[in-house]
């Protein structure tokens, strides 16, 4: 009967490693999504896509990191003086714990709209620059992202 007791141990011990070992190699969700069209109806598509994926990972009890990167008139969706969308990036923001949502605008873009507009553009505060949007796109998928385009 010891012997028994002794394999369902080895067992226990030998599974709860096993387990531990599965979930540290589990692939982490990481997701970006382009958006380059100065379109509310693109924009809404974009963080509904962030919604239902942050919602899809959360039911499942996972959580899931996703970088939504505008450049071009799509850099609209960050402009705080124009963003259609301006408060639902700040209720996305608010609500993304325990996964991580980040919105990325393109400072080649920016910099682009302030030449030929004569002004500074502020960029609305859940949004943070990177220097050019096609090259963090890229950067996110020399990484292993998963690349979505609404």
């Amino acid at each position: 009967m010891r012997i028994f007791w002794k394999l369902v141990a080895a067992f226990a011990v030998v599974f709860s490693i096993s387990s531990a070992a599965f979930a540290a190699d589990a692939k982490p969700h990481r997701i970006a999504i382009q958006v380059d069209q100065n379109d509310p109806a693109t924009m809404n598509l974009a963080l509904n896509n962030v919604t239902n994926i942050m919602k899809h990972y959360g039911d499942k009890g996972e959580t899931v990191e996703v970088e939504v990167v505008a450049y071009g008139p799509g850099l609209n969706m960050y402009r705080d003086d124009k963003s259609p969308v301006k408060d639902r990036l700040k209720q996305i923001s608010e609500m993304a714990f325990p996964s991580k949502v980040k919105f990325s605008a393109c400072n080649n873009t920016k910099q682009g709209m302030e030449k030929k507009e004569g002004h500074p553009i502020t960029i609305v505060p859940e949004a943070s620059l990177v220097p050019s949007g096609v090259v963090r796109l890229s950067e996110l998928q020399e990484q292993g992202w998963t690349y979505i385009k609404p």
